[in-house]
């Protein structure tokens, strides 16, 4: 099973792309879709789309999976990240109905044990797993490395992380 795992954002949207075979699992790629300040937010979230749609079809994923999104900051920065959240989970569902999405706690309890763990634990664990020479970099593709990760180890749970 191949799983594309996406860190929505609107600066950087972070993907990670991991192939499962029963327990073992090995990682196809990962990066960044970058959208610059100042560019006109239709631009940027055309981009964030067409870059989805790009994976999709470079990978061929069997499933979809997302981090959802958690705020504590401004609304400004939730509306725009909610709408490139929206933009790519458009992509997804024109290549795919096998859309799943899990909490940054859940994603952080599966990669580390512990659900509150930081953003250097998420990489040093998905570097381990993956067994990667280097640390995954930026946070974002860390991030959507591990959220890969968490969904091609939910087993038979995965349906109900199905987004409905």
């Amino acid at each position: 099973m191949i799983v594309l795992g996406i860190d929505p954002g609107y600066a950087l949207m972070g993907w990670g792309v991991v192939e499962a075979n029963g327990s073992q699992m090995k990682l196809l790629g990962y990066g960044c879709i970058e959208t610059k300040a100042g560019t006109p937010m239709q631009h940027r979230l055309r981009t964030l789309q067409l870059g989805i749609r790009d994976l999709t079809l470079m990978y061929r994923p069997d499933e979809v999976a997302f981090e959802e999104l958690f705020f504590a900051q401004n609304v400004t920065t939730a509306l725009m990240v909610g709408a490139a959240r929206g933009a790519a989970i458009i992509a997804a569902a024109e290549y795919t109905e096998n859309l799943y999405e899990y909490t940054p706690m859940q994603i952080k309890q599966a990669i580390t044990g512990y659900g509150k763990a930081d953003k250097k634990q998420i990489q040093q664990m998905v570097k381990l797993l993956l067994q990667m020479k280097e640390l995954p970099k930026p946070d974002d593709a860390a991030d959507a490395i591990a959220c890969a990760i968490t969904h091609c180890q939910a087993g038979r749970m995965r349906e109900q992380f199905r987004m409905k």
